[in-house]
């Protein structure tokens, strides 16, 4: 575990180092393709830095970070759009140290005004009710993180109990599915928190209680993981919105533009399985994004064909999509994953990491008794 910690430490100064490379260029080279050709040795180094990992947590996490998100926003930076890009209505660029933090991790400072056309296309959108003073504190997400919290505590610990197969395979698919839930959001709050406290800014929340989902296109589009939807909307989405709007006219465009969308985040899944158990793709993932891809544009036809004159009560059409996700994950998500034994050794890395940190509170709490002692 020592040698991996040595490699994840060189692999994340590998990226200080390229990023600061990337912001020298954006301020030195002008836009457009001739910066891109500036950036592309980065993105390069991007998609091979995590094959120097073997942890399937420090691979994912890694490779989630750079290969896909980190990637996205260079490509969006050399055509000055996105997260990273000079704000065209003020004068003052990003400093190198927000600049680095934006790079590297899954946040997303959040705008102080928000333009309300951009809100009105099908995928992906992102809300912004209750508009707070973010001095006035909020106990709710506090409370709501630490039951996630506790339930990922436990579901490990029942997961990591089940070794010897006590469980029915349907039973520990489930569990799976709840894990990969809280083990994301668990993760992606707690960068998110530790950036907010050190950076002092306000971020755009990662998840939305998507178990709260009342449709697939508001599952995909307003709940789950919408740091990926905030980065597949500029760099994916809009452009085949376009595109397709001088084709067929802007009121199927969005059509064409969810199916690719879907597809290239199936992609990018797939790439990240590989990292994990480097074996050949099986294109599973790259189904189960497509699948979903599909359903979504036969939702919307469907609304658009009934103009919302009919719907489903909330409870019944929650329901069905929460059953509809998890079915489709069970038949083409986990799969791989089991096959490979990647759920194992997550498992066991929780094990050691969760052992690790309670040796360090013993020693701590020794510590401070031994100091409390001498007083």
């Amino acid at each position: 575990m020592e040698g991996e910690m040595n490699n994840f430490i060189k692999v994340w100064f590998s990226v200080l180092v390229s990023l600061s490379y990337c912001y020298v260029m954006a301020k030195l080279v002008s836009n457009g393709i001739k910066r891109l050709i500036f950036f592309l040795p980065i993105i390069f180094i991007f998609f091979f830095l995590p094959l120097k990992l073997n942890s399937v947590n420090l691979v994912g996490g890694t490779s989630f970070c750079i290969s896909w998100l980190a990637n996205f926003k260079l490509l969006l930076l050399a055509f000055n759009k996105g997260p990273l890009a000079s704000n065209p209505s003020s004068s003052s660029s990003l400093s190198f140290g927000r600049f680095i933090v934006i790079a590297s991790f899954p946040i997303e400072i959040k705008e102080s005004n928000t333009n309300p056309s951009s809100q009105n296309s099908h995928f992906p959108t992102k809300t912004h009710k209750n508009k707070q003073n973010p001095s006035q504190k909020n106990p709710k997400p506090v409370i709501n993180f630490t039951i996630k919290t506790l339930l990922l505590a436990i579901l490990i610990r029942v997961c990591n109990n089940n070794q010897d197969h006590n469980f029915h395979p349907n039973v520990v698919l489930i569990l799976y599915f709840f894990l990969t839930y809280l083990v994301l959001e668990t993760i992606l709050v707690t960068v998110a928190t530790l950036v907010r406290v050190m950076a002092g800014v306000e971020l755009e929340p990662q998840f939305n209680e998507p178990y709260l989902s009342t449709s697939l296109q508001d599952f995909w589009g307003r709940r789950w993981n919408l740091m990926v939807t905030r980065i597949l909307r500029p760099t994916v989405f809009v452009p085949i919105f376009r595109f397709s709007s001088t084709l067929i006219g802007h009121k199927w465009a969005g059509l064409p533009a969810v199916i690719v969308t879907f597809v290239v985040s199936g992609l990018v899944h797939e790439l990240m399985y590989f990292y994990m158990v480097r074996t050949p793709p099986t294109w599973e993932v790259t189904s189960f994004f497509v699948l979903h891809g599909l359903c979504l544009t036969v939702e919307i036809v469907l609304k658009k064909g009934l103009s919302d004159t009919w719907r489903l009560p909330g409870l019944v059409s929650g329901a069905l999509t929460i059953g509809f996700v998890m079915l489709t994950s069970f038949w083409l998500y986990f799969p791989q994953l089991i096959r490979c034994k990647a759920d194992v050794r997550a498992l066991e890395e929780y094990a050691k990491f969760g052992n690790l940190l309670g040796k360090m509170g013993s020693q701590s709490y020794h510590l401070w008794t031994k100091f409390r002692s001498q007083f």
